[in-house]
């Protein structure tokens, strides 16, 4: 057997060449294959019988439809990364001011020493008796002024700052558990947590460092010596709203407490001693603070009296209370002296006017 004859035995096609060359004009490149409108079906899919027809559209994918898969693949990998970095860099609390922490109060403690002795009240049932006018009993005597807007804080936030407050002088000057039972827990509740640590300290070691009186935070008398001869505490004072910069809101309060005292455990006609208590408070807010509710008390300035100065009021208020119908005697303020610096210079005696 030979070769097979390299051409047909009628010769090659008349005006051909007899190779492929004279069929490349109609031999489709990929990218021509790519680029068309419509794509054959698989065989599988033409036995499947499921679409109907022998060809289907092709998905086009604008300028991405000539981009291989894996490049796709690195580029959404690329977008994801991206979009990624934009989101935590953005929610990132690197990008928030960081909230004040420390030891933020500054506690100013006045004891006001009786330039007499102290006698009790003429009426034990009705004790606030001789108070001047403007004394008003409990909340009503706060005075919690109408809530307007200021520059950066709309009303509703200032209603909420002064609520908050009200709250507060409540809790701190008004409660019974806190004045003389030792609760401390529901003054805490009012507090930023960058302030709980300071409160904390306060409450666990209190001393007369203009920082850690536990004082500065509220009234409260030494249950072991003091007790109340009415729940009722007439108040008188005031509010005042402003802001401390465009992010702070600030309430300065300023107000008289009057308690009906008597000494822990005496009988029922035991005498009754008024002690009064000047509460001078600045608190600040900032949104967060609004939104949970809680207050940062910055400055706190106490007078306090008939008490005396001998003793320390980091802790607890030592009232100078009248023991029988001839009053008790007070040892007189010691003197001041400029040049001793050992005592430190915050800490003031004062006298009480009347008795």
């Amino acid at each position: 057997m030979g070769d097979p004859p390299l051409e047909p035995p009628e010769g090659a096609p008349e005006g051909g060449s007899g190779n492929e060359d004279e069929y490349r004009s109609v031999v489709f490149d990929e990218s021509f294959v790519r680029a068309a409108r419509i794509q054959e079906l698989s065989a599988r899919e033409r036995l499947s019988g499921a679409f109907g027809r022998a060809t289907r559209p092709r998905v086009r994918l604008g300028p991405l439809g000539s981009v291989p898969r894996q490049a796709l693949a690195l580029l959404l990998l690329i977008l994801l990364a991206f979009g990624a970095a934009v989101y935590f860099g953005v929610s990132s609390p690197r990008g928030v001011p960081a909230r004040p922490e420390g030891n933020q109060l500054t506690v100013s403690l006045v004891a006001l020493s009786p330039a007499s002795a102290v006698h009790p009240v003429a009426d034990p049932a009705n004790p606030f008796a001789a108070l001047p006018p403007g004394y008003g009993d409990g909340t009503i005597g706060l005075n919690t002024p109408g809530a307007t807007a200021t520059v950066h804080f709309s009303r509703v936030e200032v209603a909420k700052a002064l609520d908050t407050v009200q709250h507060y002088l409540a809790a701190s000057s008004l409660a019974p558990v806190v004045l003389v039972q030792g609760s401390t827990a529901q003054v805490r509740t009012f507090v930023t947590p960058g302030e709980q640590a300071q409160f904390d300290a306060s409450t666990a070691q209190p001393v007369d460092d203009r920082h850690h009186a536990l004082t500065g935070w509220m009234v409260r008398f030494d249950p072991a010596k003091v007790a109340l001869a009415t729940d009722t505490v007439r108040v008188a004072g005031a509010m005042r709203v402003d802001e401390s910069d465009a992010g702070t809101l600030q309430i300065t309060t300023d107000h008289t407490f009057v308690y009906a005292l008597k000494p822990a455990g005496g009988a029922a006609g035991a005498p009754v001693t008024l002690e009064t208590v000047r509460r001078e408070l600045t608190f600040q807010f900032d949104r967060v603070d609004l939104a949970a509710g809680q207050l940062r008390l910055v400055d706190s300035v106490l007078q306090a009296g008939p008490q005396s100065c001998a003793a320390s009021s980091a802790g607890y208020l030592q009232p100078v209370l009248a023991a029988g119908p001839q009053g008790a005697a007070a040892e007189p303020p010691a003197a001041a002296d400029p040049g001793d610096h050992g005592r430190p210079a915050w800490q003031v005696c004062g006298v009480l006017a009347g008795s």
